[in-house]
């Protein structure tokens, strides 16, 4: 059987044509041989270089993200899973890594709502931070899902902008911004406009792959690397006119087994040098908020896709140092048992969730009528939505993400038992305290 996988090439002036091209109006994808008679693998022309900031996460820097610059790209293919040690025995020029599926993070459709989205509004005080007027606006909110459908926002009241300069589908996805149906895109869409209204969301709908091997409301991990790439090659430029960037992401790896094995060099979960974590640190140190769900692998309650594990199943950049982490809970403050509970996977960082945002709660009735938006899917974009409102008047070049966060734990209400908790992390996110610390 054949998988999905990255590799890494030092660079040569093929790949950093590729990379320059690579989000052009007709990308002209990958004209290189030098990989293909390695150990069976199979180049997917495709799928552009992208460039890599280096090759370990300490070493990685926004500027050298830049094609030009890149001492390292990453391109895609498939292998015989027969011959992955065989690949792996060759990491040195030339490194392989995994492309696991990713999929979203919503379950438990059925059960009734616990409150609804004007709950949510008191808990997060939203009356309080629209005084100060902390609304979301300047800011870009990209919403790495399966596509945003406008219209059914509009249906529910939002007064919502979505810009259509901005964002990107995978190659064989028509790129039809806000129009995509209805679903899990638009749930978090919805949940991520409570707190920033005025925010202007960036459609990326990464969770339609049209990869060998996908499934419906699913994608490949190099369709998010895509889609950050893209985002490092905008922010850049001088046509970029949004004062701040945060990054929803509702999806994660359900299981050890949609990865390479353990031990491998190039294992996603685990590893904080695999392409996709390198270029979440280094879209980081640019400045920009980068939320992930904790997943749905709680002990009391676990998704079926996690196979019955419950423990270590926040892993790869769910459990990154450089994002924030959410587990869920319910209006009433009380965790929703199918949200993942710490510590984050050993080799990741260990604190992780980082905090609990509100989930399971009537609101943008995607799935229809009366039903709740819920997972941790939800629970991560409510709070995205909170660190837009703060970005309303927040820089990153006075408040860089890693201290904004820091604050955000901080400052979260507070939990059974002092410190940092597997359930809740620091506590449940509030706002209002920390534009407050920042004189806002």
């Amino acid at each position: 059987m054949r998988v999905s996988c990255l590799v890494t090439m030092p660079a040569r002036e093929t790949l950093r044509s590729s990379a320059a091209a690579a989000f052009a109006a007709e990308p002209s994808g990958l004209a290189i041989d030098a990989v293909t008679d390695r150990a069976g693998f199979v180049l997917d022309r495709t799928f552009p270089a992208l460039p890599i900031a280096g090759t370990h996460a300490g070493d990685v820097a926004f500027e050298a993200a830049a094609p030009g610059q890149a001492p390292v790209f990453v391109a895609r293919g498939t292998v015989e899973t027969n011959r992955l040690d065989e690949l792996g025995d060759r990491q040195s020029d030339f490194g392989v890594f995994a492309d696991p599926e990713i999929g979203t993070f919503i379950v438990c459709p059925n059960n009734a709502p616990v409150g609804g989205t004007a709950d949510v509004e008191r808990k997060l005080d939203t009356a309080g931070l629209r005084a100060k007027g902390l609304d979301g606006k300047g800011a870009a909110l990209a919403i790495m899902d399966t596509g945003v459908n406008l219209a059914h926002l509009k249906s529910r009241g939002l007064k919502h902008k979505l810009s259509r300069r901005y964002g990107w589908a995978p190659p064989g996805l028509p790129w039809t911004p806000g129009a995509y149906a209805v679903g899990h895109g638009t749930m978090c869409a919805y949940d991520a406009l409570i707190a920033a209204p005025r925010a202007t969301l960036l459609d990326f709908p990464i969770l339609h792959s049209t990869t060998p091997g996908g499934s419906v409301m699913s994608g490949f991990l190099s369709d998010a690397l895509l889609a950050y790439s893209y985002l490092l090659s905008r922010i850049r430029t001088a046509a970029w006119r949004f004062s701040s960037l945060v990054v929803n992401n509702s999806w994660g790896m359900y299981h050890p087994s949609w990865d390479f094995p353990a031990g491998h060099p190039g294992r996603y979960a685990d590893n904080p040098n695999h392409p996709f974590n390198l270029i979440v640190g280094t879209l980081a140190r640019a400045g920009v908020d980068i939320l992930f769900a904790a997943g749905n692998c709680g002990a009391n309650c676990p998704d079926g896709r996690c196979q019955g594990l419950v423990t270590n199943t926040i892993t790869g950049a769910n459990a990154h140092p450089d994002v924030l982490t959410l587990a869920g809970c319910d209006t009433k403050d009380r965790r929703v048992g199918y949200s993942s509970q710490g510590p984050g996977i050993a080799g990741m960082s260990p604190d992780k969730p980082d905090v609990t945002a509100y989930t399971h709660f009537l609101g943008s009735e995607a799935y229809g009528p009366g039903r709740a938006d819920g997972g941790t899917s939800t629970a991560c974009p409510v709070a995205a939505g909170c660190v837009a409102a703060l970005r309303t008047r927040l820089a990153a070049a006075q408040v860089p993400p890693a201290s904004l966060f820091a604050t955000i734990r901080a400052q979260a209400l507070g939990k059974p038992g002092p410190g940092w908790n597997p359930d809740y992390g620091t506590g449940i996110i509030r706002p209002l305290p920390v534009a407050t610390h920042y004189g806002l």
